[in-house]
């Protein structure tokens, strides 16, 4: 019997259902061609206790959908990991709204959330859990006595361990990750952070990226997210025949395209990126009226501290913007807040000339990579990507920039616009072909290759332990006679 693949996340996406986010295209690639279940949030919150989970039997996949009470929505996810973790995961110790009430709340739905995979989890099975919102799920599911091999990978930054500490009663959420065989991150300075985190706390290393600790070893690995780059560009390329994106571009009227896509959220430095384009037309006056920013912008946590001001922050500024420099048949900048499915966007990417993606902090930022899998080829468009973003590391031929300095931003947004074609194809070439080497399929396969490798050196382990227990005790056994 092949094992099987147990996906624990905090939100689900059910057959049929349209969720499009890079954790679940990522989760999606995991499962593909093999026996699994996929257990998570449903997205429904009760206002009694949550009634028993759905479960929906699919082909080869079972999905384990879980209902929260309204009390575990507002203090596990408004609360905990989205106001206190969300942050100090970013490097923003400063937008942390810790209380007690919501680190108690995160306990019990890990808890909760690991009852219901203990139902459903057979001896043989393997599980991974996916990011910041579940990190204790492995030490739950160790106090029941649960032994199969568990991983974990973090999809956003991991940050460096004095800001770590910085966050109260730590070793309850981040120090719980030691707990999991395997712990990915998306860059090697995310897991160097947290190899540092562990021996502040008294791990000792083991070997490269093991570390022991309580008796357990855990082994940090690097496993950049991708993308399923052949399959977006054939989209890409039908969508750019669509009735939408000729829609666009008859509006653009010869005028280059501008983009950035990105949620609403204070990582993605959507401020600062509008600062830097305010910046450009200032000192590049002969480019007014002949280029259009388009910031697709869905809201998301709208529930969350903060976003309700950060929003009128960007629509303040974008309206500074357009009322200093447009004209009656010129907006500078479109601001849009609605949603679009995956292949209206990669239409949209290849349209575009260029696009910033300029996050503050970021764990890897797939968009960048849907950028350059969208381009075409003979006539690409330019990436001009934040330094802080995971995906710098690979996509060197990218524009990088530090999305603090607004005068760099505004010079590398002209280059962009300006760049020769024949510069445009070498420097998209070599990041295209990076994208397709290091795709999604990989992504999930490396994982779970190095899942496999560090339990059986961790079963090895224990049983070369057994055995010198037992000669121990059998020579004590021959002392005690020879006496």
């Amino acid at each position: 019997m092949v094992a099987r693949l147990v996906i624990v996340s905090n939100r689900i996406a059910l057959p049929g259902s349209r969720q499009a986010g890079g954790l679940v295209v990522a989760v999606k690639a995991a499962l593909r061609g093999r026996p699994g279940v996929w257990c998570g949030w449903s997205g429904r919150v009760t206002e009694g206790d949550p009634i028993a989970p759905e479960i929906i039997e699919g082909k080869k996949v079972s999905y384990v959908a879980l209902d929260l009470a309204s009390a575990d929505y507002q203090e596990y996810y408004n609360g905990f990991a989205n106001s206190v973790l969300w942050p100090i995961l970013h490097y923003r110790t400063d937008l942390a709204e810790y209380s007690r009430a919501d680190l108690s709340g995160y306990i019990r739905v890990n808890s909760y959330f690991a009852a219901q995979v203990s139902r459903v989890l057979a001896p043989d099975d393997v599980v991974w859990v996916h990011d910041y919102h579940l990190m204790r799920l492995a030490r739950e599911l160790r106090a029941g006595g649960r032994e199969n091999p568990i991983g974990f990978f973090l999809h956003i930054p991991c940050p460096p361990p004095d800001i770590l500490l910085a966050l109260p009663q730590h070793a309850e959420t981040i120090g719980a990750l030691a707990c999991f065989d395997l712990v990915g991150f998306q860059t090697d300075n995310d897991a160097a952070n947290f190899g540092k985190y562990l021996e502040l706390r008294g791990a000792a290393p083991r070997g490269a990226n093991v570390f022991e600790i309580d008796g357990r070893r855990v082994h940090i690995g690097t496993f950049p997210v991708g993308i399923a780059a052949n399959i977006y560009a054939r989209a890409a390329r039908t969508a750019a025949q669509s009735p939408f994106i000729r829609e666009l571009r008859d509006s653009l009227a010869g005028r280059k395209l501008l983009l950035g896509v990105d949620r609403l959220d204070y990582s993605k430095g959507i401020v600062h990126r509008m600062q830097a384009f305010d910046q450009f037309l200032d000192d590049a006056p002969d480019w007014r009226s002949k280029v259009t920013f388009l910031q697709i912008t869905p809201k998301s946590r709208e529930d969350a501290h903060g976003y309700k001001e950060m929003e009128a922050t960007v629509t303040g500024l974008i309206g500074q913007i357009n009322g200093r420099f447009g004209e009656a048949a010129w907006t500078p900048i479109r601001y849009v807040n609605r949603s679009h499915s995956r292949k209206t966007l990669a239409g949209v990417y290849r349209c575009a000339h260029a696009a910033l993606v300029t996050p503050l902090r970021d764990g890897m930022n797939l968009v960048a990579k849907e950028y350059v899998a969208a381009q075409d080829e003979a006539d690409p468009g330019v990436l001009v990507l934040s330094q802080f973003a995971g995906a710098a590391t690979q996509l060197q031929g990218a524009l990088i920039v530090n999305p603090h300095e607004r005068e760099g931003m505004a010079q590398a947004i002209r280059r962009a616009l300006e760049m020769p074609q024949d510069e445009r194809i070498a420097r998209h070439g070599g990041m295209l072909r990076s994208v397709i080497e290091h795709d999604i399929d990989r992504w999930a396969s490396d994982f779970l290759t190095r899942l496999s490798e560090a339990r059986q050196k961790w079963s090895l382990l224990g049983g070369l332990r057994q055995m010198l227990s037992g000669l121990g005790a059998e020579e004590r056994d021959s002392g005690k006679k020879t006496a």
